[in-house]
């Protein structure tokens, strides 16, 4: 199986549990470092936000569908900024360049609309240190969440 042959495709409505239960394997430890785990929130917390006109999953060949997803979404209160979340790999595909495949692909479709992005990624996660590398930086913070933004990126036309 190569992580080099993944796809998105748009997400449907019954793409939601499936969703859900990758959502709670890929934050557990995280939030179980934290103190913060709770069966039923992880889950409900994702069951309340999901829209899957927002949302893209990630398939890779050979390997169990959802192997990820990804939502980026209009941000209400700033008309020139999207909202990057629910951003989840299989945890079994951890460290193999997909992640960082995956937010290229999406950060480049907010870069050709020039728009600022932000998303909020729990403190120690390992995550932060991939957006850093694509040029997020610190916003806020609070004992739970680190708020992270990174300023419309101008892609040069080549003649």
């Amino acid at each position: 199986m190569s992580v080099r042959d993944w796809v998105l495709r748009p997400a449907t409505d019954a793409d939601l549990e499936p969703l859900v239960e990758l959502r709670a394997a890929a934050m557990r430890p995280d939030l179980e470092r934290l103190g913060r785990w709770d069966e039923h929130r992880v889950r409900q917390r994702m069951r309340d936000a999901y829209r899957a006109a927002h949302t893209a999953v990630v398939e890779v060949p050979g390997f169990p569908s959802p192997a990820g997803c990804l939502a980026v979404r209009p941000d209400e209160d700033r008309p020139d900024t999207v909202v990057l979340e629910h951003f989840y790999l299989d945890p079994a595909l951890h460290g193999r360049g997909l992640g960082t495949a995956v937010l290229r692909s999406a950060l480049d479709d907010v870069d050709a609309a020039g728009q600022a992005v932000r998303l909020v990624v729990l403190q120690g996660s390992p995550a932060r240190r991939l957006y850093e590398r694509h040029g997020f930086g610190f916003a806020s913070e609070d004992p739970i969440d680190v708020r992270l933004c990174r300023p419309p990126v101008s892609r040069k036309a080549v003649p």
